[in-house]
């Protein structure tokens, strides 16, 4: 190498160029992380022109996500090359990290479109008919426990341990959790009957008469629903406890009925016929 400086030779040959590769690693990291910023800003912005729910879903979600996984891509590489080139033994880690970090990038991915999807589809400003939005919460909240728990396979999967070990385990686990867990149990099943059967949903005004319940139903979670009553206290009730008791839902009724008594003087009889024409 006759063009380059003594110095630089020197250094070269001293077998430290993996230095100068792990930092322009990190500095096109750096690059590449600032230049989706800008597409992602860019892209965002257009998807905010148009009222198509999935284009916002997907661009927004990806903001982070996307940013997240080029440093974890950059990091590991510049670190792998450290590893090669070093004795320790932390550095040996690089490689199953890498993998970890992908997957739970994109679950967090899957998981922040389902929550974007699941507010578009109940806006008027993204569908013209919304829908209900009981039946998205309940959807969105089985999607995204679906992402979680498919998520936490892959890593185990990535990181050697046998999968068809872990769902016997969980299998026979299962059954002991049951039976610990049984009122635990009933509220999720019960909640899944409210989904299922929609008795009422978010918004409406319901009571009981075996029960002193009565109120705004705020929110149907999977193990108790919150009803907000009319002096404003929350009141929060297992979904148990729906399967055994009986639910007005005055918010559905089709008509109202009025009943009312209205004296008159015996001077005014002769009105009578006046006063019920007009009623």
């Amino acid at each position: 190498m006759p063009d380059l400086p003594e110095n630089i030779q020197a250094y070269l040959a001293s077998g430290n160029v993996w230095i100068i590769n792990t930092f322009a690693i990190v500095f096109c990291t750096l690059i590449v992380s600032y230049i989706a910023k800008r597409l992602i800003d860019k892209l965002m912005d257009k998807a905010h022109e148009t009222h198509n729910l999935w284009d916002d879903a997907l661009v927004g979600a990806a903001y982070q996500p996307a940013r997240y996984f080029i440093w974890l891509i950059g990091l590991s590489l510049a670190a792998q090359i450290a590893s090669a080139n070093s004795s320790n033994e932390l550095l040996l880690l690089v490689e199953p990290i890498r993998k970890i970090g992908i997957v739970i990038i994109i679950a967090w991915f899957l998981v922040r479109t389902a929550k974007r999807v699941e507010h578009n589809l109940a806006d008027p400003e993204f569908s013209e008919k919304p829908m209900d939005e009981t039946t998205v919460r309940a959807i969105g909240k089985l999607l995204r426990v679906s992402i979680i728990i498919t998520a936490t396979l892959v890593a185990l999967q990535s990181l050697g341990y046998s999968i068809s070990g872990v769902l016997a385990f969980g299998g026979v686990g299962g059954l002991a959790v049951g039976f610990a867990a049984k009122d635990m149990l009933a509220n999720f099943f019960g909640g899944l009957m409210i989904y299922m059967d929609r008795p009422f949903s978010v918004g409406d005004w319901v009571r009981s008469p075996d029960q002193e319940i009565e109120g705004t139903v705020e929110d149907i979670g999977w193990r108790l629903t919150r009803i907000r009553t009319f002096d404003k206290r929350p009141l929060y009730i297992p979904n148990s406890a729906f399967t055994h008791i009986a639910v007005e839902n005055p918010s559905r009724m089709t008509n109202r009925r009025i009943k009312e008594t209205n004296g008159i003087r015996y001077d005014d009889a002769s009105k009578m016929p006046a006063i019920i024409e007009q009623v």
